[in-house]
């Protein structure tokens, strides 16, 4: 009798097929529970880096709350009380300064204190050659048009100081930190007070946990590093 594989050579073929098939899941089978039970060094290093990302979220948010504007200064009901006598005597403290710099920025418009404290510490200049570089950085910064931290100044007062710039002198901003400190003193400064976080502050109570939220982006100035060595707040 004829072989009956040389009749029907497709049998071959099928069987073949099937030796493979079978060959492959058996290997397969065997690979599995050896891939599952140790995770390799690529999904350790994301998990890794899943748990730093979420730190670094929780630690950012913690310094950005508006509720926790002075926590770390632990400030008084009488000292918080002063900060209500005067703008100016709120300036003239650090942790007044410091809550309210905080407070702007929960409202976006860090730049006019960020542009007043700039000023201050120019006018400490003590010689000369370091009222160029402090000029132009705080111009670049601040004032010329289109500036990452612009503030609001009239035509006048803007066209004045870019000429003044030229030559530099301790009073060249002068105008322009008087404006935007008048717009802080009359536009954000009696928000601050009406504000929960200060009222809290005045009660003497511990600011309330506010929702998680993602932290923005925020712009931090650091042209004048080299140049402005003691800025307070910065």
């Amino acid at each position: 009798m004829e072989n009956p594989l040389l009749l029907f050579p497709q049998l071959n073929i099928s069987a073949s097929k099937e030796k493979s098939y079978y060959k492959v899941m058996k290997s397969t089978i065997k690979e599995e529970p050896h891939k599952t039970s140790k995770p390799g060094a690529k999904q350790k290093r994301n998990r890794l880096s899943l748990l730093l990302q979420k730190s670094e979220f929780h630690e950012g948010d913690r310094l950005g709350r508006p509720g926790h504007l002075t926590k770390a200064a632990s400030v008084s009901p009488q000292e918080a009380v002063k900060w209500g006598e005067s703008f100016d005597k709120l300036l003239s403290e650090k942790a007044g300064l410091d809550a309210f710099t905080k407070f702007l920025k929960t409202e976006f418009s860090e730049e006019n204190i960020e542009f007043w404290m700039a000023c201050e510490d120019y006018k400490k200049s003590k010689t000369a050659h370091e009222l160029l570089p402090k000029a132009k950085a705080i111009y670049e910064t601040f004032i010329q048009k289109d500036a990452p931290k612009e503030v609001n100044l009239d035509f006048h007062t803007k066209e004045a100081t870019s000429q003044s710039i030229k030559k530099p002198v301790l009073t060249t901003f002068d105008a322009a930190q008087n404006t935007v400190y008048r717009l802080m003193e009359q536009d954000s400064y009696p928000r601050f007070l009406r504000s929960d976080p200060y009222l809290n502050l005045v009660q003497g109570k511990n600011p309330a946990r506010p929702a998680l939220r993602r932290r923005s982006r925020s712009f931090t100035v650091n042209d004048f590093q080299g140049v402005r060595p003691d800025f307070a707040v910065w």
